[in-house]
């Protein structure tokens, strides 16, 4: 199995409540990518308890059985349309896919 960790930086609102609600937003849609993607086996997303956060402000972990599906994901419509909401709201990404 292939276990895909990315974590993300959300860009400075004009308020608190503003970003708590596109962090919200943003968990919502990636977690809708289950009910879509059947290359998705698990996914579990967080956003960090402190807002502002010190580091990164949200963690997405996704299941994949192989690399092949993970690739399948990467490029599925429903992904890349998350993507561009992720686009217009986040301002740093990191990212590890590791064999358990």
């Amino acid at each position: 199995m292939i276990n895909h960790v990315v974590l993300f930086k959300v860009k400075d609102f004009a308020s608190d409540e503003e970003k708590k609600q596109v962090l919200a937003q943003f968990k919502a849609q990636l977690l809708a990518l289950k009910d879509v993607i059947s290359e998705l086996k698990y996914i579990e997303v967080g956003t960090h308890y402190l807002n502002p956060s010190p580091s990164f402000d949200l963690c997405l972990i996704s299941h994949f059985d192989n690399a092949d599906d993970l690739q399948k994901y990467q490029v599925h419509p429903a992904h890349l349309k998350v993507g561009e909401f992720v686009k217009q709201v986040t301002t740093a990404r990191a990212a590890v896919d590791f064999e358990f």
